[in-house]
């Protein structure tokens, strides 16, 4: 089960033309659903903002840290990754009490340990973007479930991204987290079929992405 839907656990069978059950009736979780969820993102920052977002919801649900935000992009400089790596213990426990993120110290060293890792990937030549969709063969996966009991929580290409990532240096990527970013950014379309977000992020002519 993709982490958006654990939320909205007891709702897994949607009606013919409803969204996906895991983002309720709150309104800026249906925009999350609605704008963004599933639609390909092949920005390299963007990419990294979201891949340090998901690691921050560890043990938490989305929706507490799509409400953290831009709190978290305030926080992190827009999540600069060559301002991250800059971070020393001063920075660090600035961030530890910062009510306005997760304030956790791994889940913050996280993040600077990723900014390492995506430039290391990118100094290797390899724009960030093409290195992660290249685990889909630069092409979304497109599925057809008709309930969110039938959807994975990992899969081959998410157990092979976070092993790569893992390698880079990235933490907090486990194939878990891994899946619910591919889900999340569009390299994956695991919106039910019953949700009108499944046409529209498999058709080659949807609309751009909202602002994640």
């Amino acid at each position: 089960m993709p982490s958006e839907h654990q939320d909205n656990p007891a709702s897994t069978t949607p009606g013919t033309t409803s969204r996906c059950p895991w983002c309720g009736t709150d309104p800026l979780y249906m925009h999350y659903h609605d704008t963004v969820w599933g639609r390909p993102e092949y920005d390299d920052l963007a990419l990294f903002e979201k891949l340090c977002l998901d690691g921050q919801q560890a043990g938490l649900s989305w929706i507490t840290i799509l409400r953290k935000q831009e709190s978290y992009r305030a926080a992190y400089d827009g999540f600069n990754p060559e301002k991250i790596i800059q971070y020393g213990d001063a920075k660090i426990a600035e961030l530890m009490q910062n009510p306005g993120i997760v304030r956790n110290r791994l889940k913050i060293q996280s993040v600077i340990k990723n900014a390492r890792g995506f430039l290391d990937i990118q100094e290797k030549g390899a724009g960030f973007s093409d290195f992660l969709w290249s685990f889909v063969e630069n092409s979304p996966i497109q599925n057809n479930w008709r309930s969110f009991d039938e959807v994975p929580v990992t899969t081959p290409e998410s157990e092979a991204m976070s092993r790569a990532l893992k390698r880079a240096g990235f933490t907090f990527v486990g194939p878990t987290i891994v899946y619910a970013f591919m889900q999340a950014t569009g390299m994956v379309n695991d919106h039910l079929v019953h949700c009108p977000q499944h046409s529209q992020c498999h058709s080659p002519c949807f609309k751009p992405r909202g602002h994640l």
